[in-house]
This record gives structure tokens, sequence and C-alpha cells, in this order.
């Protein structure tokens, strides 16, 4: 019993991971949340969902349109709503506001497409149950850990080895310094934002794979997950993110086994709480 949740609880936080990624990505470049986040990548995948179970998408194209409809709408919220916002030189809360704004818009959005009901996802990989004497996991659920890691590895690679990654964190530390060295932080903060959105595009995708199905308004519940995340693992900090949405997955999982099915939700938010009274730059924060 323990360690077949434990196993349930590294799956569903490997999804986490990849959402606070996103979150923690555009606050280090831009030091604002996106309340948009969740919406965003939910209704990418909802489109690379549709697509799959209307036109026999396969499963890996799927996961390209569910990317690249969510990076293109981070693209429009960066050029909409936040950009207009940071060349008037206006308080981070505009820009907070603006965000919230976008996520409405989306949402209704998604419900004038899809509904408001959830959509089923096919049983297209995986379905396959291995026994492993101590636990059950199915081949399904070994994809969405082998994806997560991966890409939670690459993405560090990336911003700590990379040109492109040291120009992240050149305008993340000062912009206008990061300008005036030759750094083009336009283009490196639509990036950052399209990248951000791409990587929730995976996470929604995966969530599908999770759970069967993807509903329109689990958005905004997966949006304050991947908030929760942030906080724990200390606003900026990329292995915060990985650590902490591992962590709040297996926690949530044993919550439900070990409790009751109503207190998931609140785990995130009474962690945030006690982190906040103990350590309140979180467990990979800084006092800085």
């Amino acid at each position: 019993m323990f360690w077949q949740q434990l196993a349930n609880g590294l799956i569903v936080g490997s999804t986490y991971s990849l959402i606070a990624l996103g979150y923690t990505l555009i606050f280090g470049v831009l030091g604002i949340i996106n309340m948009a986040h969740g919406q965003i990548f939910i209704f990418g995948s909802l489109v690379g969902l549709a697509l799959m179970t209307s036109t026999d998408l396969p499963l890996p194209v799927a996961f390209v349109v569910a990317i690249v409809v969510s990076a293109i709408l981070g693209i429009i919220l960066e050029y909409t709503a936040l950009r207009p916002l940071r060349k008037k030189n206006v308080p981070h809360l505009a820009s907070l506001i603006s965000t919230i704004g976008f996520a409405t818009l989306v949402e209704e959005g998604m419900h004038k497409l899809f509904g408001a009901d959830s959509r089923s996802f096919p049983e297209v990989f995986g379905g396959k149950v291995f026994d492993l004497g101590i636990m059950q996991i199915r081949g399904v659920d070994l994809l969405i850990i082998g994806i997560s890691l991966v890409l939670m590895f690459v993405l560090h690679f990336w911003i700590t080895r990379t040109k492109l990654g040291k120009a992240i964190r050149a305008t993340a530390e000062n912009s206008d310094t990061a300008s005036i060295l030759g750094i083009n932080t336009n283009l490196v903060i639509v990036l950052t934002v399209m990248i951000a959105s791409g990587l929730g595009g995976i996470a929604g995708m995966m969530i599908g794979m999770t759970y069967s199905a993807l509903i329109p308004s689990m958005g905004l519940t997966l949006g304050f997950k991947g908030l929760a995340v942030l906080i724990l693992g200390g606003v900026g900090s990329i292995p915060g993110a990985m650590v902490c949405g591992v962590l709040l997955g297996v926690i949530e999982v044993f919550a439900v086994a070990y409790g009751d099915s109503s207190y998931r939700d609140a785990v995130a938010f009474g962690l945030i709480i006690l982190i906040l009274l103990i350590r309140p730059q979180g467990l990979f924060g800084s006092k800085a």
C-alpha cells in the first residue's frame, strides 16, 4: 500500500513540477505571477485532445499541437497583457490583474469551444499494467515520469549552461543592464513565456493521461497547485519547483489514501501556511 501510494504521488507530483516550472520561469524574468498559466495550458491540451479523438491524430503529434497552441497563447499574453504595461512602467499588480483578465477570456473561450463537461482521454499508449511486487504501475505512468524527469533536467542544463539560458538569467537579474550588454531582452521575454507555456502544454497532456480526462475548468485548480509549489520551493528557484512539485504530489496522495479525499486541495494551501511561518523564503529560496 505504501509503495503504491508513493508511486502514485510521484506521477502526480511530476506534472505539478512542470506546471510550477512555467510559473518560475516567468516570475524569474518578469517578476510577476502569471495567473493565466493554468488556463493557457489546459486550452492547448484540449486542442491536442480534440484533434486526437476526432482525426485519430497520433499521441506524439497531439503533444506537439498542445505545446504549439499553448506557446502561441503565451505569445498573445505577452503582447496584449504584459508588454504594454511593462512599457508604461506600471506596478506589477497591474500586470497580475491583466493576466487574471486574460485567464478569464481563455476559460470562456474553452467553454464555447469544448463545453463545460469533461473530455475522455483515449487509452492510446501504455495501458498494460506492470506488477512489480510491492506496487503496480501502468506503462503510461512510466512514460509520464520519464518525460517529466527528462524535461526537468534538460531545462536545468539549458538554463545554466547555454548562451540563451545565460541571457535569460541575465535578464532576470537586471533587464536594463542586460540590454546595455547587447541582450535583446524583449526577445528573451517572449521566448521565456513561450517555453513556460509550452511546458504547461506538456503537463496538461500528461494530466489527461493520468486521469484519463480533461475538464476546461481544471486550469484554475492546477494553476493554484503550481503556485503552491512555487512558494514551497522558493519563488524563482528551478530546483525548488522540481523537488517541491513531486513533494506536494506525494503528500496529496498520502493525505487522500490515509485521510479523506476532501483534504486533497487543502493540503497545498496548508503547506503554504506552514512554510511561510517556518521558512518564508521557501525550502530552496534564499533570504536575499
